[in-house]
């Protein structure tokens, strides 16, 4: 997996390389603002070097309130098969949403804290980078949250909502079946309540599992 990190806090920049490339994978740049990330990506892109996948802090200079989800928001649309991962210090909804109103595929928001879990770190990185979706549990819980007071998620009972902010977390079936304490069989049902209470038919494939959590943000 090739990476490339964004963020000002040295320390913190070359302990998340020093964190990937001790599990295998090559961080081929690290820089310090939103400006300077844009730039290497562009340039990676024009020798035909894009990375797998883009992390980033939500705040970095010159003003340190959302350069970094600007860059990343700009990455999304200017090249969309890279996948973005954002840090922040604490859930800034306004910036999940942003990162998030867009597709689905190959995006994360993880707090800052995350990062010392390792093994959960290196696997949502992982997980982004192959275009899938890693979400914080605190920022499930906040957007569900919110979702409930605009009666999006109005349908579902206390288990399927259960469900749903584990889905979002990433995690698989088999994984919230044994969350939950329950059978394969029994979360498969209620994820296919899910989708059916929320509209989302098999034409829209594997995303159902992401839109199913963002489909208020269209709300």
């Amino acid at each position: 997996m090739r990476v490339v990190i964004a963020e000002d806090s040295v320390l913190l920049r070359e302990g998340l390389t020093r964190l990937l490339t001790d599990r295998g994978h090559e961080v081929v740049a690290g820089v310090g603002d939103g400006d300077a990330l844009i730039r290497t990506v562009d340039d990676l892109a024009r020798q035909d070097q894009l990375p797998d996948v883009v992390v980033a802090d939500v705040r970095m200079p010159p003003t340190h309130t959302d350069e970094g989800v600007r860059a990343a928001v700009q990455l999304r649309k200017s090249h969309p098969g890279v996948g973005v991962l954002v840090l922040s210090q604490y859930v800034e909804e306004r910036y999940a949403t942003e990162l998030l109103a867009g597709s689905s595929r190959g995006v994360g928001y993880l707090l800052k804290d995350r990062v010392a879990e390792v093994r959960e770190f290196v696997d949502a990185v992982v997980r982004v980078a192959q275009g899938g979706t890693a979400l914080d549990p605190e920022v499930v819980a906040q957007l569900l949250g919110r979702s409930r007071k605009q009666d999006v998620l109005a349908g579902l009972t206390p288990r399927e909502r259960e469900v749903l902010g584990l889905m979002a977390e990433g995690r698989t079936n088999s994984a919230i079946a044994r969350q939950l304490v329950v059978s394969d069989g029994a979360v498969e049902k209620h994820v296919s309540n899910i989708f059916l209470k929320l509209g989302l038919s098999p034409s829209d494939g594997d995303h159902r599992r992401v839109l199913a959590v963002l489909t208020y943000l269209n709300s």
